[in-house]
C-alpha cells in the first residue's frame, strides 16, 4: 500500500514545489513508483517537470468532473514518475467545490482506487488553507511542511497545525505530520541559524536533519523544465535533496 504525502504551507515561496518535484524525482530514480499531484492553480510543478499545462484532463477534472486520476497522468523524464497536472482552471475549483456533496473527500475517493499500485503519492498543495488543501489533507497519510529560514518563518504555522488537527479530528483520523524541512538556508546569517533553533523547538523530533540551502541552480532548474537532479546533479541543492530523500526513505522503511 502506497503512502500519500501532502507538501503544504499556506505561506507562498517557501519551497513547496521545489521539494515536491525533487523528492518525487529522486524517489522515482531509486525505483519507487511515484505520482506527483500538482494541486496548485499556478501549475509550477507541471511546468517544473517540462509538461505543458494545456492538457486534456487535469486535477480540476478529477475534483469537479469526477474524472479518474489515471486518465490525467502524464509521463515525465523518469519512467516511474507520473504527474497529475494543474493549470489555471483549478483556481475556479475552490468556488465550485463549495456546493458539491462530500466536497472534502473528492480527492481521497479517487486516490483510494490507485493507492495500492504506487509507492508514494506527493501532493503539491496551493499556498492557502482552502478546499483544495483540505481535499489534500483528507486524502493524505501525512503532511510534509517546508519552512523557509527567514524572519516570518513561524508566522502562520500555528494556523497550519490547527488546520491539520481539525482535519484529523473530523475528516482523516490517521493524518500525521511527516516532518518539517528547513529551506533556503543561508549559512552566513545569524537569522537562518536562529530560525533553525526555533523550528526545532516547535516541531521537536519531526525536523529533518537535512537542511536545503539557498542555491542558484535550484532556482534555475524549473525554468528549464527539469528537476535539479537532471539539471545539475552535482550542485549543492541536488546533493541536499538526495540526502533528504534518503531520510524520507529511512523514516518509511516498509514502503
Amino acid at each position: 500500500m502506497g503512502k500519500i504525502i501532502a507538501v503544504a504551507n499556506q505561506k507562498g515561496g517557501v519551497g513547496k514545489t521545489t521539494t515536491s518535484v525533487n523528492l518525487s524525482t529522486i524517489l522515482a530514480k531509486k525505483g519507487k513508483r511515484v505520482i506527483l499531484i500538482d494541486a496548485d492553480p499556478q501549475g509550477n510543478a507541471t511546468s517544473g517537470l517540462g509538461i505543458d499545462k494545456e492538457v486534456e484532463s487535469s486535477l480540476y477534472d478529477v475534483l469537479i468532473n469526477g474524472v479518474d486520476i489515471i486518465s490525467t497522468l502524464q509521463d515525465t523524464c523518469i519512467g516511474t514518475l507520473k504527474l497529475c497536472p494543474s493549470n489555471m482552471n483549478l483556481a475556479g475549483a475552490e468556488v465550485e467545490l463549495v456546493s458539491l456533496m462530500s466536497r472534502e473527500q473528492r480527492l481521497k475517493e479517487k486516490l483510494d482506487v490507485i493507492k495500492s499500485g504506487v509507492d508514494y503519492v506527493f501532493i503539491d498543495c496551493p499556498p492557502s488553507l482552502g478546499l483544495i488543501t483540505l481535499n489534500s489533507f483528507t486524502a493524505a497519510d501525512s503532511v510534509l511542511i517546508p519552512v523557509q529560514c527567514e524572519y516570518y518563518a513561524l508566522e502562520g504555522l500555528g494556523q497550519l497545525i490547527n488546520t491539520i488537527n481539525l482535519v484529523k479530528r473530523h475528516l482523516n483520523k490517521s493524518l500525521e505530520i511527516e516532518g518539517a524541512v528547513l529551506t533556503m538556508y543561508d549559512v552566513r546569517t545569524n537569522l537562518s541559524n536562529q530560525v533553525v533553533r526555533e523550528v526545532k523547538r516547535y516541531f521537536d523530533d519531526k525536523v529533518y536533519k537535512t537542511v536545503i540551502p539557498r542555491n542558484i541552480k535550484l532556482s534555475e532548474a524549473p525554468s528549464f523544465g527539469m528537476p535539479i537532479t537532471l539539471y545539475d546533479p552535482k550542485s549543492k541543492g541536488s546533493r541536499c535533496y538526495e540526502k533528504l530523500a534518503r531520510e524520507v526513505l529511512s523514516n518509511n522503511k516498509g514502503i
